[in-house]
This record gives structure tokens, sequence and C-alpha cells, in this order.
């Protein structure tokens, strides 16, 4: 087993004889101990907002110091209370402001009377993405996150445009080129048809972001995408006049005096209070059937959103009673049963004639 020996500092002699000690070596100091505390990131805003006011006010500082000890750390990001509370208050006041001016844009673009219902539709949505958008970038700012930071985010983001909201995204431009070409617009009267196939008719009420609303006579509501109004084919009552002619089938009999059948059918519709007076209402003679001679009345509204039955139903009791006091027949079907003769036929009939005795 060997021993080693520590060695220790050896003096030296120096030229006038007298021995002096060799200097110690300094500490070398450790890795650790040379590197700067790792940052933590924290809200910008608060962190400035905090500064400011600890230089204003030593309590304000005091409270605000307090809520940010409160804090959580997830690696190099440090979240505090008082962070939350800014963010929070931020997002609020964006938000806040947003709606307002968003309101007061619409407010005074409806004060433009040059433009038409459609086009101030079209300007209250453009104007809405636009403060919103505004709204979005200064809330970025004012929170102090670096935009460079989102370039990530915005490329998911546009990955998920193109697969997650391709319809919705779809829908808003569709929405907004119905505005631009007039096709479509709240008020319209248009057809729509059920999930049963069954047709009837609405009032275009609103042109949303996704769905125009339209609304039946019934109140019923229906939720059309754009894009399919778009697309698909669309009857449209009112597109370039909202004057709708209405075709009410009427049937007399053949012994009726057809000249006055027919004077009595335009009296019937001129008598209606919703039937227009120019053009005027006509009778047209369609076919001789088989019960009877059917006419048909066309007359013209300009109010189709009110209702089409209620016409019908106003100028057929008119008509009715019209017909009732001067004499004309509304038939009904009739047949007549011609019987063959043949020796069965007879001998049913005489054995009839026998238990009748």
């Amino acid at each position: 087993m060997t021993t080693t020996a520590l060695s220790s500092p050896t003096p030296t002699v120096s030229q006038t004889g007298s021995p002096t000690a060799t200097p110690a070596a300094e500490p070398v100091e450790q890795a650790w101990s040379l590197s700067e505390p790792a940052p933590t990131d924290g809200v910008a805003a608060a962190d400035g907002l905090r500064e400011a006011v600890s230089a204003k006010s030593e309590t304000a500082g005091t409270l605000i110091d307090t809520l940010d000890a409160a804090a959580l750390s997830v690696g190099t990001f440090r979240v505090s209370l008082w962070d939350v509370m800014i963010v929070m208050g931020i997002v609020a006041a964006v938000l806040l402001a947003a709606h307002v001016a968003a309101k007061a844009a619409h407010a005074m673009l409806r004060r433009v009377t040059k433009l038409d219902q459609a086009q101030q539709l079209l300007g209250e949505k453009v104007l809405t993405i636009i403060v919103w958008g505004a709204a979005f970038f200064i809330g970025i700012e004012a929170l102090g996150i670096d935009l460079t930071a989102l370039a990530v985010f915005s490329g998911a983001f546009g990955l998920a445009i193109g697969f997650g909201l391709q319809k919705t995204f779809g829908n808003l431009i569709a929405g907004i080129i119905l505005l631009m070409d007039k096709s479509i617009k709240p008020g319209d009267v248009i057809a729509v048809t059920d999930m049963a196939g069954n047709e009837s008719f609405g009032q275009i009420r609103k042109i949303g972001v996704r769905a125009v609303s339209v609304t039946t006579r019934d109140q019923r509501e229906y939720l059309i995408p754009n894009e399919n109004l778009m697309i698909n084919q669309v009857e449209n009552w009112s597109y370039s006049s909202k004057n709708v002619r209405m075709q009410i089938p009427v049937g007399v009999s053949y012994d009726a005096d057809m000249k006055k059948a027919e004077a009595l059918m335009l009296e019937a519709a001129k008598a209606s209070d919703r039937v227009l007076k120019s053009p005027p209402p006509t009778v047209w003679m369609n076919e001789y059937g088989d019960n009877s001679v059917n006419f048909t009345i066309h007359c013209w509204i300009m109010d189709p959103e009110e209702g089409v039955g209620n016409v019908r139903s106003s100028v057929l009791k008119k008509l009715w009673w019209l017909f009732k006091e001067h004499g004309i027949e509304i038939p009904f079907p009739q047949r007549d049963i011609h019987l063959r003769e043949s020796d069965q036929l007879e001998r049913l009939l005489a054995h009839l004639e026998k238990r009748a005795d």
C-alpha cells in the first residue's frame, strides 16, 4: 500500500536571502455559478402597468406585488393572478369597444339614404369584418404578443379553414355575392320546399353569415345555407317586380250563360281589396271538362308576403254569392250508368220482382 503525501507550499529564497511564501492559487468558480438566471416570460402589458402603478402609489404597488406573487410557472413562461386580471380586462375592453364601434358604423351607414336595403346590409357586413379584424390586432398589440410567434398558429388556422371551416367560409362568401348582385335581398318572396317535398313560399327576413332566414305564412322559419341559394335554382317572386299573378280555377255548368258567368267572375275579382286595378283581372276559358266548362281567373297582387290563399278565398266567396244570385249553377261530378240487355240481367230482374211481390 502506497501513501501519497500532500504537498505544501514551498518557500522560496529571494535575492536578499530571506524566504518568501508562494501565493496560494485562487479558487475556481463552478460553471453553474457563472450562468445567469433563466428568464421568465410573462404578459408584457401587465409588467408595464405594474411598474407604472408602483411608481405612482406604494400601497397600490404592494397590492399588485401580492397579486403578482400568486403565479404559475410553466417552463420559461410565468402567469400570475395579476397577469390574468390584465388579460381579461384588455379582452373585455377590446370586445366592448369593437361592439360599440360596429354599432356606430352601422348607424352612420343607415343615414346614407342613397343606398338600398341590400347595399346597406352588404356595407354593414364589410364594416363588421373590418372593425373586428382591427380589434383583434389592437388586442394583440395591447397584450404585447409578438405577431411573429403566431406564424405557426396562422398556418394551422389556414389549414383548419381549408378543411374544417370550408363550408362556413363558403357560405360567408356566398352571402356577400348574393348581396352584391342583388339576386336575393331582405324582403323578397321566394318559393321554398320542405323535407316532405311540399312547396310553399316565404319572405326573406335576414341574410346572415351562414344562412338566409325565410319565414312562411304559417310562421315556419327556414334557414337555407347561402351556398345553396347561389348554386341552385331559386324562384324569386319579387326579383324585378313585386307584382304576382294569381290563377283561380272555376267551373260552371254547360247550361249556364257563359257571358254572364265571365262577367260575374270579373266582378268577384275586382271586389277584392288586394287585387290590382292595373293590370286588370282577366278570365280565360280553359277546357270543356267532364262535368263543367272550366275557367281560370287571372288577377294581380303586389304584396305576396301578406298571403295568396286569403285572396283566392275572398274571390271565391264573392263569386259563390254572385252565382247564387244570378242562377249560375256550379256543377258537381255526375255519372250515368247504362246496363246492356242480357238473359242473366232479365232473370235477375224477374227474381227481384217476385221477391218484391
